[in-house]
C-alpha cells in the first residue's frame, strides 16, 4: 500500500509518501511561496525521491479543512488531477485531527489554527500508544470562549497548530499543564496526514472530495451582512 499524502491549509505546504505504514519520504516548505507555486512541484519531489510514478500510489490523503480557503482549494485541486485519471481511491482529513498524530507522546493534543477576526478552529484528541482519540469536534470559537473544554481536558495538554500561541497565551495562567509543542513541529505534516488516513479514514473517488471550511468566507459573510439589512 502507497500512499502520498498532501497538505496545503496553512501558510505551509507538505508532502508525503508512506509504504506499507512506515514512512518513506516527507517534504515540508515553509519558504513564503503560494501553494499554487509550490504543490505540484513537492508532489513530484516526492515521487521521484521515492522512485515511484503517479499509477503507483494506492491512495491519495489529502487535507480538506478548516484551514485557508485557497490553500485547502489548491490542495484539493492537486490531489483531483493526480488521482482523477485513474480513479484512485482518496481519503480526506480534517487539519486538526493530522495536527494531532504530531504528538508523539501520550497525552491531549489541543489543536488550533488561526481562524482571523479574534478566532481559532479547535478540536482536542486523546494520544495514548500511538492511537488518536477524538475529544470533541472540529468547531470554531475566540480562544477566551473555550472555558467548558480547557477545564475538562485530561493533562498534560499539548497546543499544535498555528493557533496554539492564541490559545495558550488566553489559558496557560489557568491550566498550569498547558504546553506548546516546539514551534518547528507545531504546524500540520503530510506525514501525519498519511497517519490520519490509514488510521480512520474511509476512502472516497476523487470527485467526492470536498472541502470542509467550517464556517463562511469573508465574501459570504459581508452579503448575508447586506442582505440582513436590507
Amino acid at each position: 500500500m502507497i500512499v502520498l499524502g498532501v497538505d496545503s491549509t496553512g501558510k505551509t505546504a507538505s508532502t508525503a509518501i508512506v509504504r506499507d505504514g512506515v514512512l518513506v519520504y516527507e517534504n515540508y516548505l515553509a519558504a513564503g511561496l503560494t501553494h499554487s507555486e509550490s504543490l505540484v512541484a513537492l508532489c513530484d519531489d516526492a515521487l521521484r525521491a521515492a522512485k515511484l510514478h503517479v499509477r503507483d500510489v494506492d491512495l491519495f490523503a489529502v487535507t480538506h479543512g478548516p484551514g485557508s480557503f485557497t490553500g485547502l482549494r489548491i490542495g484539493l485541486a492537486a490531489v483531483k488531477g493526480l488521482a482523477m485519471p485513474r480513479q484512485t481511491p482518496c481519503v480526506g482529513v480534517s487539519t486538526l485531527e493530522a495536527l494531532a498524530w504530531g504528538l508523539c507522546t501520550n497525552g491531549t493534543a489541543l489543536c488550533a489554527l488561526d481562524a482571523r477576526r479574534g478566532e481559532v478552529y479547535y478540536a482536542a484528541f486523546s494520544v495514548a500508544d500511538g492511537t488518536v482519540t477524538r475529544l470533541c469536534e472540529d468547531a470554531s470559537a475566540p480562544a477566551a470562549q473555550l472555558e467548558e473544554l480547557m477545564m475538562s481536558l485530561p493533562g498534560p495538554v499539548w497546543c499544535f497548530g498555528d493557533g496554539a500561541q492564541i490559545v495558550w497565551d488566553a489559558w496557560h495562567e489557568r491550566r498550569p499543564d498547558l504546553q506548546l509543542w516546539p514551534a518547528e513541529y507545531r504546524l500540520c505534516r503530510a506525514g501525519c496526514v498519511c497517519r490520519a488516513a490509514l488510521a480512520a479514514g474511509t476512502p472516497v473517488s476523487p470527485a467526492e472530495l470536498v472541502p470542509e471550511y467550517h464556517r463562511l468566507s469573508q465574501a459570504e459573510r459581508e452579503r448575508a451582512k447586506r442582505t440582513s439589512t436590507q
